[in-house]
């Protein structure tokens, strides 16, 4: 018994040292594994968001009318009126599903202009403290991106004029006063509110389950933290 005990102890001496902390690990490739677990993080959720569906199947982003609009929408629904919401809806998420891709470079970008200081911060941050990082520093763009992008979508299928003649009739049930949010930009914020929580799940599984980065380098840097 006691024989047995001692083997015990010294396996886990052996494990406790290899075992690899972030104090191990060279600022290179702390640097390194952060990026390339963030660029896969970045280029999944671009993927699952810039698809056919990405918003609109999916109950964590989807894009509905906001605040008053969208109290007024479920009373229209209860009255037999929910078409026209439905159809509203439907374009809204169209438009952010087109718009996701041109994010990819972007964020990209900002991995790649990461310095060690900030990889430092971010390791030793909380589960989303990377995704805060490219929101930060990308947000301005990707918006600017965005914008025309939904502007084009939501022209194409009259969703303004849509928008604003739902204001009105929703205006005739004294839910919501008759003016109402740009659409162009409503929508935008959300596609961008959408892709950062889809980063942000990526990154806190990765931090959760290293073994399911991409790279053997995040893997390393991950499972030391």
């Amino acid at each position: 018994m006691l024989r047995l005990t001692a083997l015990v102890a010294g396996l886990a001496l052996c494990t406790s040292a290899f075992a690899l902390s972030l104090a191990d690990l060279s600022q290179s490739d702390a640097s390194g594994g952060l990026k390339d677990a963030l660029t896969q993080g970045a280029q999944i959720a671009v993927k699952q968001l810039g698809k056919p569906g990405g918003f609109s199947n999916n109950d964590d982003v989807r894009i509905e009318l906001p605040g008053k609009l969208g109290k007024a929408a479920s009373t229209m629904k209860m009255m037999g009126m929910g078409a026209q919401v439905e159809q509203l809806e439907a374009s809204m998420n169209k438009a952010a599903e087109a718009a996701v891709p041109q994010a990819q470079v972007i964020l990209v970008d900002a991995v790649k202009k990461m310095t060690v200081q900030d990889a430092k911060g971010i390791l030793a941050g909380a589960d989303d403290s990377a995704t805060q990082y490219l929101n930060k520093t990308s947000r301005e763009q990707i918006r600017a991106k965005f914008l025309p992008i939904v502007k084009q979508a939501t022209d194409q299928v009259g969703l303004a004029k849509q928008y604003n003649s739902f204001a009105g009739q929703a205006a005739a049930f004294g839910v919501v006063d008759a003016k109402s949010a740009n659409v162009e930009n409503y929508v935008t914020e959300q596609a961008l509110d959408g892709l950062f929580k889809m980063i942000a799940e990526q990154e806190a599984g990765i931090r959760q389950n290293p073994a399911g980065a991409a790279t053997s380098l995040a893997k390393k840097v991950f499972g030391a933290l």
